[in-house]
C-alpha cells in the first residue's frame, strides 16, 4: 500500500524532504509505462502530448485533483514546468500590479524566497516574521494592510517543522505556498484565490507544479505578461500550450489514483495525524531528543529534531550526531540529516511515507538513546 524499499535483504524508509518517498504502487506503474504506455507499444516518454492518450491522461489528473481537494467550479487547474520557485514570480506577474501592493507572510526559506521575487512586480508589505527565532513558529497576531491585492501565506515550512493550522481570512484572497502539505488534509480550496505547489515534496516527482487558480481574478494587471509566464496562455490549451512535462505529470496521476483508493484526502489526514503524533510522543518524552517547533505549529510533514542541550556537550555533538545518522542508515533509515541552515536531524513523513517506517524510527530512537546513556 506504501512505498518500502527492500535492498539486501533489508527495508528502507526514506525520510527525505523532497524529492520525497512515492507510492509504490504508483512507481511500479510508471516504471511500466515508459516502456508501454495505455497499450500502445510506444513509451510515455516517447509520445506526442498531442495524441489521445496523454491528452486523456492529463484530463483525467485534472479531474482526479478537482476531486481529492473538492475544487469548485471557476477555478483552473494547471500543471506548469519550473516547479513552485517559478511560480514566486509568475504569481506577482500576474497578479500584482506594479502601482499596487501584496501582503506576504515570513514563516520560512521559501516564504521568504517568495517575498523577495514579488518585490520585483510590486510593493510587498510583510506583515509578520518569524524569522528572528529562527522561523520555530507562525505568527498569527498579524493586521493586513488595507487595499493590499491579497495576501499569501507558505501553508507547510519544511526546514523548520511549522505549518498552519488554520489558515488566516484574507481581506481579498489567499495565495498559497502548499507544496510540502498537499493533500495531506482537507481544504475549503474557496477561500484561496491561487494554490500552488512543487510536486516533488507529497505529490509526485520533480518536474511539474500544479497550479489552482481563480478564474476571475487574472486580467486586472497593466503589465504585459510574457507568454509563458501568463496563467491565461496555458488555461485554454488544459496545460499544453507548449509540451508539458507528460511524464511527472503521469506519476502525479498514479499517486492521485493511489490516494483515491486510500480513502482520500480525509482518509489521509488520518494516518497522517497518528504517524505525527507516534513521533513527535516519542521526542516529548525523550531525554535525549527534542522538537524545535512550537508545539501548537507542529508540521505533520516536517519533523526537525535536535539533541537536548542538557544530554550531549557541545563539543561533542558533531560526532554524536554522526554516529546516529550512520547507525540509523545501517537500520535502513535515510535521509534524517537536518537541513544544512540549522543542522541538527529531520524526519519528513510525507503521504506516502507508512506508519511503519515511524514505528522503526521511534524504536530506533530509543535503541540510540539506550546506547547514548
Amino acid at each position: 500500500m506504501f512505498s518500502t524499499f527492500p535492498l539486501m535483504n533489508k527495508i528502507v524508509y526514506n525520510f527525505s524532504a523532497g524529492p520525497s518517498t512515492l507510492p509504490k504502487q504508483a512507481t511500479a506503474e510508471a516504471a511500466a509505462a515508459i516502456a508501454d504506455f495505455a497499450s500502445t507499444g510506444i513509451g510515455i516518454m516517447e509520445m506526442s502530448h498531442r495524441t489521445k492518450p496523454i491528452e486523456g491522461m492529463v484530463a483525467e489528473t485534472e479531474s482526479l485533483l478537482r476531486e481529492l481537494l473538492s475544487i469548485p467550479s471557476g477555478y483552473e487547474i494547471l500543471f506548469l514546468g519550473g516547479g513552485a520557485s517559478l511560480q514566486f514570480c509568475m504569481v506577482p506577474s500576474n497578479l500584482l500590479d506594479s502601482n499596487a501592493s501584496a501582503d506576504y507572510t515570513d514563516t520560512g526559506v521559501w516564504a521568504n524566497k517568495a517575498l523577495k521575487e514579488a518585490k520585483k512586480f510590486g510593493k510587498v508589505n510583510v506583515v509578520c516574521s518569524s524569522k528572528e527565532s529562527v522561523y520555530n513558529h507562525i505568527p498569527k497576531n498579524f493586521e493586513q494592510t488595507s487595499g493590499a491585492t491579497y495576501l499569501h501565506v507558505t501553508s507547510n515550512n519544511t526546514i523548520y517543522g511549522t505549518q498552519w493550522k488554520e489558515f488566516p481570512k484574507a481581506n481579498t484572497y489567499l495565495v498559497c505556498d502548499m507544496s510540502s502539505d498537499i493533500l495531506s488534509r482537507p481544504i475549503d480550496v474557496s477561500k484561496f484565490g491561487l494554490i500552488y505547489a512543487g510536486a516533488q515534496k507529497n505529490m509526485g516527482p520533480a518536474g511539474v507544479a500544479a497550479v489552482i487558480v481563480r478564474s476571475d481574478i487574472l486580467g486586472k494587471v497593466q503589465r504585459d505578461i510574457p507568454t509563458m509566464l501568463d496563467y491565461r496562455t496555458h488555461i485554454p490549451e488544459h496545460s499544453m500550450f507548449n509540451t508539458p512535462p507528460v511524464f511527472s505529470i503521469y506519476v502525479v496521476n498514479r499517486v492521485l489514483h493511489w490516494l483515491k483508493n486510500l480513502g482520500g484526502v480525509a482518509a489521509m489526514e488520518k494516518i497522517n495525524i497518528k504517524k505525527a503524533n507516534l513521533l513527535y510522543d516519542a521526542l516529548d518524552n525523550s531525554k535525549l531528543f527534542k522538537g524545535t517547533a512550537a508545539k501548537e505549529d507542529r508540521s505533520t510533514m516536517n519533523i526537525p529534531f535536535v539533541f537536548r542541550e542538557e544530554a550531549v556537550a557541545a563539543d561533542k555533538k558533531e560526532a554524536v550526531e554522526k554516529k546516529f545518522l550512520a547507525m540509523a542508515q545501517e537500520k535502513g533509515l535515510e535521509q534524517l540529516k537536518g537541513h544544512r541552515s540549522v543542522g541538527g536531524f529531520r524526519a519528513s513523513i510525507y503521504n506516502a511515507m507508512p506508519i511503519e517506517g515511524v514505528e522503526a524510527l521511534v524504536g530506533f530512537l530509543g535503541e540510540f538513546e539506550n546506547l547514548a546513556h
